[in-house]
């Protein structure tokens, strides 16, 4: 029987599923801000170690029927809080993303106004933020690690109160 999808604390076996999913090349691509070299493990392994120290970060691990399918984080940029995300590709489309980014919001990170970045052409992230209260606030330009060159992104802004899952969406 399928188990309801949770959040929970990181752990360090969450890495390996982590770095895998870093490593798919569509996943990439969408993300577009990623990392330089996403198949460096040594890379991949330092930088989490700096997230992981840094006391502002908080990492939940997105759990679907028992497997890890994702993470969903904030951290502190330019004075402000920002939150990201990411899931294995097996687990796109299915409100997942939505439903834990709501779960983030609205239970760990209370904080507000709180910051999202995405890249404009990623129509599927802006969504899942939109659907979560996130209302654009600016677009600017920024290198791609991803996509080799400079394109647009787009930064949205969660202003008041804890995120709810849009109508309709039953889990």
């Amino acid at each position: 029987m399928k188990t309801a999808p949770f959040l929970r604390d990181m752990i360090d076996q969450d890495l390996a599923t982590f770095f895998e999913q870093q490593c798919d090349a569509q996943a990439n691509y969408m993300a577009a801000f990623t990392a330089k070299e996403p198949t460096n493990q040594a890379a991949f392994l330092a930088h989490w170690k700096r997230i992981r120290e840094d006391a502002t970060v908080t990492i939940k691990t997105i759990v679907d029927d028992q497997h890890v399918a994702g993470h969903v984080m904030s951290y502190w940029e330019d004075d402000r809080c920002e939150v990201t995300y990411w899931l294995g590709k097996e687990f796109w489309g299915h409100c997942l993303a939505s439903r834990s980014l709501a779960d983030f919001l609205a239970h760990v990170q209370k904080i507000r106004p709180i910051y999202a970045r995405v890249a404009k052409d990623n129509m599927a992230s802006r969504r899942i933020l939109e659907k979560n209260g996130f209302a654009l606030i600016s677009e600017s330009k920024g290198f791609a690690n991803a996509r080799g060159e400079e394109i647009e992104e787009l930064l949205l802004e969660l202003r008041w109160g804890p995120a709810t899952l849009p109508p309709g969406i039953i889990y």
